[in-house]
């Protein structure tokens, strides 16, 4: 195998412990956005897909809706940045939608499938 065929893989500058602290408060801020028609939180039905924290705390987000004709398509990500926006040290932050994949309820948590009984 060259060397040329191996894929370099990122490095942080941020040390693990300080991205360790970060991530929890970004998971913590949304956390607190909901699904208005699901009484559980948008972090735990799987709606979230990827975050990413560049060096300098600018986060991105990749995210879903139950549904893409949601009634809260619009909003739903505005909500996301703006709570994400009031974490400490947070850099800009961008939430991109996707539906691909599409949504399941199979990326719900255990605790989401437990609030809905969907056990």
């Amino acid at each position: 195998m060259s060397d040329a065929a191996q894929t370099p893989i990122a490095v942080s500058a941020i040390p693990p412990e300080e991205l360790d602290a970060f991530t929890s408060k970004l998971i913590i801020a949304m956390k607190t956005v909901f699904d208005p028609e699901i009484p559980v939180d948008i972090y735990e039905l799987g709606l979230i897909y990827k975050v990413d924290v560049a060096d300098n705390k600018d986060v991105t987000v990749d995210m879903t809706l139950t549904a893409p004709n949601c009634p809260v398509a619009g909003e739903m990500p505005v909500n996301v940045k703006a709570a994400l926006e009031l974490v400490d040290g947070i850099g800009e932050v961008t939430v991109n939608m996707t539906f691909d994949p599409p949504w399941t309820p199979d990326r719900m948590s255990e605790e989401a499938k437990l609030e809905l009984n969907m056990f």
